[in-house]
């Protein structure tokens, strides 16, 4: 009976520092045992297991932990009405269909954005987008807008960890950022991949806070920069729809 005790108190435990991510995006050890109440020996030993689990990654860089692939996996399966990746579906099919290219939602995780849903061009040469691809942050319309409209701390997190230092000119990308804080969406023209172009808008949830990008790709001989200024009103608009149907 002991023994089915302290199983379920570990259960409980472990959920409870999941539970940890709802509030924030990466925590270090010692602000998930503050968190929780308990001592950092056995955060520690819970964090390891979560980690080898793949509910937990651990950036060895910063020593802070975040959701791992896992969780994605396991929402990939979810079947409930409220799933935003669900419930946004018919106004990303909507676009789509209005403006012939990829349409796709991102969120960011880490130092990388994850794409949780996508609807295909129908068109002959499109932008294949496969769902759970994980994409670096340092390039294309989506990860410009996940880090511009994202909270000023996670933004300042971002713009000085070392390995964002070694690729970007972080001047002019802080300018670029202000840029498309004012105008609400964002561009890519061939920045992560040869050939292909995207503009991105932002989703809010009802608190303002937000929630994912929306974006739309398409070969870059279609989608050239003043076709890309055209469809920003598009995009900008379902992403504001979008952003109703989530509390």
């Amino acid at each position: 009976m002991e023994e089915s005790k302290s199983t379920v108190r570990a259960v409980d435990r472990a959920l409870d520092i999941l539970l940890c991510f709802t509030t924030g995006t990466d925590y270090a050890m010692t602000e998930i045992a503050e968190k929780v109440g308990l001592h950092k020996s056995t955060v520690h030993r819970m964090l390891a297991t979560l980690e080898e689990k793949g509910f937990l990654e651990r950036d060895r860089l910063t020593d802070r932990y975040r959701l791992g692939l896992k969780i994605w996996e396991l929402s990939a399966n979810l079947s409930r009405s409220d799933d935003p990746a669900t419930l946004w579906l018919p106004e990303m099919e909507r676009l789509r269909d209005q403006l012939g290219e990829t349409v796709s939602i991102y969120v960011r995780h880490g130092m990388e954005r994850i794409r949780i849903q996508a609807v295909q061009s129908n068109q002959a040469v499109r932008r294949v987008a496969p769902v759970g691809a994980r994409l670096p942050l340092y390039a294309g319309a989506s990860s410009k807008v996940l880090i511009a409209f994202a909270p000023p701390d996670v933004r300042e997190q971002i713009l000085n960890d070392p390995n964002w230092q070694a690729v970007m000119d972080n001047e002019q990308y802080r300018k670029q950022l202000g840029e498309i804080m004012v105008q609400g969406y964002a561009t890519s023209f061939e920045e992560r991949e040869t050939g292909a172009a995207a503009v991105s808008a932002p989703i809010f949830n009802g608190k303002g806070q937000l929630e994912a990008a929306l974006s739309v790709s398409g070969p870059a001989n279609r989608m050239t920069n003043e076709t890309m200024r055209k469809y920003s009103s598009a995009v900008v608009e379902a992403a504001r729809r979008m952003g109703t149907m989530i509390r």
